[in-house]
């Protein structure tokens, strides 16, 4: 793990071959880079929309679930659609998993470095405890 201070450290398993972690928790939030559909071992997982939509979300659900935090303590999502074509089929995907949750979003169209439908990340209010 790198760690900056008690308040500032990475979070997940980083991949050695990229400048980056997947997760950096900064104080009381925590930063969830772009992540696609993989599986609990890290393999990629690929279909549908509405398959890596899933995958991408519970990528995410066991990242965060490392600082205790779940889904409903996201706050903010911004998400990367290889295809708009395949807005609405995501959007009932990403409804299911965060119904009646209190999160801005944005969904732009971009074409990400690997083959993947789907890319996202996130930003999440996960206070520290308190000593």
């Amino acid at each position: 793990m790198t760690k900056i201070s008690d308040s500032h450290y990475a979070i997940g398993k980083k991949n050695p071959n990229l400048p980056f972690h997947p997760a950096v928790r900064a104080g009381d939030y925590i930063y969830v880079s772009g992540q696609v559909s993989k599986d609990a071992d890290g393999n990629m997982l690929t279909g549908s929309i509405e398959t890596e939509t899933a995958g991408t979300i519970e990528a995410i659900e066991r990242l965060i679930a490392e600082e205790g935090a779940t889904l409903k303590d996201v706050c903010r999502i911004t998400t990367y659609l290889e295809d708009t074509r395949d807005f609405g089929r995501y959007n009932a995907v990403f409804k299911k998993y965060f119904e009646g949750a209190a999160l801005a979003r944005t969904t732009v169209q971009a074409s990400a470095v690997i083959t993947t439908l789907i890319e996202m990340e996130a930003i999440v209010y996960k206070p520290l405890p308190k000593d």
